[in-house]
């Protein structure tokens, strides 16, 4: 076991940001988590955990020991004529198993593709697109305590998943390290292509009887025309949660905004935080090396060297004028480091 000191840390986070780790580790086996966690509980040291760097806001320098997960594999547990039950290792890169999938015809997580990330970061924010979230397919989870190094499997309902939530951001956030995550998919697929532009894009791409295969590139394609590409411009794709409000506060805000965009939630009203931040001409503004994409109002960005309490700043002033416009708050869907 042998620490990099001080180790540069903007190859590791999609915004580029120029901080530094007190010391860091890559681990790509249990044994070896379990060696480090275990040396840094006997010198009292904190740990942080980096997969695909593409859910953090680094502000500062990290303390302590940052653990870079690349424990990979991929393998079926189960399957029969109708369902296949696979189980991935949670360093896995989350769209490169969406493609394996895809490419064996297991239907589930097309809607998903070009998602940035691990597939161990996916249950955390319970992540969602296209009418899909990782809930809907998802089957348990193994992870291993942080304290006590035993390991526990989490069911679908042990997960308490909500929108872009799980009980590791819950009660249990920071107890526990995702080792595998275990994905249901359909050997018999049905295409979900009426959510967003999937079938605008399908015409685009003329096709009339879509398959999962082209679900996924129409989901690709539209995220690419969306979503700046990391290795060009920095960011997180998208910064804000897209909030939930009252029936009574929609139709007041409907009132005002009769072309308002909105989706029916089970709690409440979702109404997109881009149409929200792009109201308030958010949307392409840009001081000095940090800004709002042009093309996409949810994506705040690091043009060249931006400090991440440049980007904090910034989310605070949209959420500030969000509140004083629409008395919504955003919520922050990025971790702040």
């Amino acid at each position: 076991m042998q620490f990099e000191i001080n180790k540069p840390l903007k190859d590791f986070n999609t915004f580029h940001i120029d901080a530094h780790a007190e010391k860091f580790i890559c681990v790509d086996n249990e044994k070896s988590l379990i060696e480090v966690l275990t040396f840094a509980k006997q010198s009292n040291t904190s740990t942080h955990f980096i997969g695909g760097g593409s859910n953090i806001l680094l502000t500062k320098n990290i303390e302590g020991i940052t653990i870079l997960n690349q424990i990979k594999g991929i393998h079926i547990i189960e399957e029969n004529e109708e369902f296949v039950l696979v189980n991935f290792s949670s360093g896995e890169n989350w769209h490169e198993c969406v493609l394996w999938a895809v490419s064996k015809n297991y239907g589930g997580v097309e809607n998903l593709s070009l998602i940035p990330g691990t597939i161990g970061a996916s249950p955390i924010q319970n992540i969602g697109a296209y009418g899909v979230e990782l809930k809907d397919v998802f089957h348990s989870l193994e992870a291993i305590n942080l304290k006590s190094f035993e390991k526990k499997i989490f069911t679908l309902e042990e997960c308490n998943f909500g929108y872009r939530d799980s009980i590791f951001k819950q009660h249990e956030k920071g107890n526990w390290f995702i080792l595998n995550v275990r994905i249901k998919l359909t050997k018999n697929p049905v295409c979900n292509i009426h959510y967003g532009n999937i079938k605008d894009e399908l015409l685009k791409m003329k096709v009339e009887t879509p398959c999962i295969q082209d679900v996924s590139k129409a989901v690709i394609n539209i995220r690419s025309s969306k979503l700046p590409n990391p290795d060009e411009i920095g960011n997180a794709g998208s910064f804000f949660k897209n909030p939930i409000v009252s029936l009574s506060h929609f139709e007041a805000l409907k009132s005002m905004y009769p072309a308002i965009p909105h989706f029916i939630a089970t709690n409440g009203v979702k109404i997109p935080a881009a149409w929200l931040i792009e109201k308030n001409n958010w949307k392409g503004f840009k001081k000095g090396d940090f800004g709002v994409h042009k093309n996409q109002a949810l994506v705040l960005v690091n043009y060249n060297n931006a400090k991440g309490n440049d980007i904090l700043e910034l989310s605070s002033h949209i959420i500030t004028s969000v509140q004083q416009t629409f008395n919504i708050t955003l919520e922050r869907e990025v971790n702040i480091w």
